[in-house]
């Protein structure tokens, strides 16, 4: 199992048990084929441009251990999803 990284940014309008569940549904994805660890929440933060006509998200770190099928399910599950805004997977075992 490789060590992974993911933050993601949530549409900052949508209500804090919405952000919560989504947190908890990306958890339980992680967790079908991978060990997802403690989901570190930035919470609102200024974005770099806007997006959406939005210049705000809500930040999400998320560091978890899983085999290198799992990050491509996350992330095609991640861009169907309409209230993700961004979102990047890293790997952090490289060298």
């Amino acid at each position: 199992m490789r060590d992974y990284e993911l933050l993601f940014v949530l549409d900052p309008d949508l209500g804090e048990e919405q952000k919560a569940a989504l947190v908890e549904t990306v958890k339980s994805v992680i967790n079908n084929g991978g060990e997802a660890g403690e989901a570190d929440v930035w919470g609102d933060r200024r974005l770099a441009y806007s997006i959406n006509k939005k210049n705000t998200g809500y930040y999400v770190v998320m560091p978890f251990k899983a085999e290198a099928d799992l990050p491509k399910e996350l992330d095609r599950r991640l861009r169907i999803n309409e209230n993700v805004m961004r979102h990047i997977i890293v790997c952090q075992d490289e060298e």
